[in-house]
């Protein structure tokens, strides 16, 4: 349907969607930043934003060599591959990422590198376990050893409350971010926890927009089905943010407003896109999927903090070596250890 218009982000939520203040603390100003993941959308869009801040050094780290040239491209404006500052490396590689600290000396680190697609995890979570949860470890304990000052770990609203092993393994990364916080308590690692992501990769908005390209139908889970949403450049805005703020391993929760159903998208972009003869077809919730999200777990009581968008929560610390128990038991949603 190629008459049908694009529809943008903030015609999609019925509502104007802020920014936010430019103003991002000084700490990345001069120093030496690594963020893995950062051929993907969160962390390119961090990338670019640290760019801005005029860091020391910018190390990209990804598995992704597409992923790196195309962030590459978008902050220097071109995508040779050929300079140090991109990394082609799995986080699941402890070998090969020490090998990376020891010559780039990261003093920040953004990880955003994570599988995320929910239905995926459910099929294969020992995946998810190597990734979300050993990655992540190995990030942590390197970071420890050379003196890291600010650890930043990307987590989910997933992890709230979790129902999938997308959840369960986000969940257990914060708490080990939480473990490690605790045991540095001269440096600030914490994790920082938000909603759906419009301008991702994977956002709702992209694959509307294409299934209405296509000529329909677009595909809703269930009628009542809600979801959180923000753009990407406001995400890691507040990211950069929260990495000042906190520490001893809390989790930085972000303010995301009110929930949106997602229904009411569909329709919108419909109407908003002039294509005609667009239906909507309900697919049901899948495996692991929740029909509302929320950023807290019931047993958590966020507190405020001097950002008016960005709320604090403790919860409980890991240590690293129960993760033996855990894989040997087998994960309540079905991750196994490596």
């Amino acid at each position: 349907m190629e008459d049908a218009r694009l529809v943008e982000m903030a015609d999609a939520l019925g509502r104007q969607v802020s920014t936010g203040s430019n103003d991002i603390a000084g700490y990345l100003t001069g120093k030496r930043v690594l963020v893995t993941g950062a051929g993907g959308s969160v962390g390119a869009e961090l990338a670019r934003q640290i760019n801005r801040s005029s860091p020391g050094s910018l190390i990209l780290l990804d598995r992704d060599e597409s992923g790196l040239r195309d962030v590459q491209l978008s902050i220097y404006g071109h995508g040779l591959l050929d300079s140090p500052d991109t990394v082609l490396v799995d986080i699941r590689d402890q070998a090969a990422l020490a090998r990376v600290f020891a010559e780039h000396k990261p003093e920040i680190v953004f990880h955003a590198a994570a599988l995320t697609h929910l239905p995926m995890l459910e099929r294969f979570p020992d995946e998810g376990w190597k990734t979300n949860i050993l990655g992540t470890l190995n990030l942590l304990r390197l970071s420890a050893r050379h003196g890291v000052e600010h650890f930043v770990n990307i987590s989910t609203d997933e992890a709230a409350n979790p129902s999938s092993v997308l959840g369960t393994t986000k969940r257990i990364a914060e708490q080990l971010t939480a473990w490690q916080g605790e045991h540095i308590k001269s440096r600030h690692y914490v994790s920082v926890r938000f909603g759906n992501v419009l301008g991702s990769r994977g956002s709702v908005l992209n694959t509307f927009n294409a299934q209405i390209k296509a000529g329909g139908p677009i595909t809703v889970t269930h009628p009542d089905v809600t979801r959180y949403f923000m753009t990407i450049q406001e995400v890691c805005q507040l990211v950069l943010q929260a990495g000042a703020m906190g520490g001893l391993g809390a989790v930085m929760v972000l303010d995301m407003g009110e929930p949106v159903r997602i229904l009411d998208v569909a329709k919108r972009m419909i109407a908003l896109s002039g294509a005609t003869g667009v239906d909507i077809v309900f697919t049901g919730l899948r495996p692991g999927e929740k029909l509302h999200e929320t950023h807290l777990a019931d047993d958590e009581h966020a507190t405020r903090t001097d950002h008016p968008k960005i709320m604090s929560v403790t919860v409980p610390p890991l240590d690293p070596t129960d993760l033996t128990d855990l894989a040997a038991g087998r994960l309540s949603h079905g991750v196994s250890g490596a």
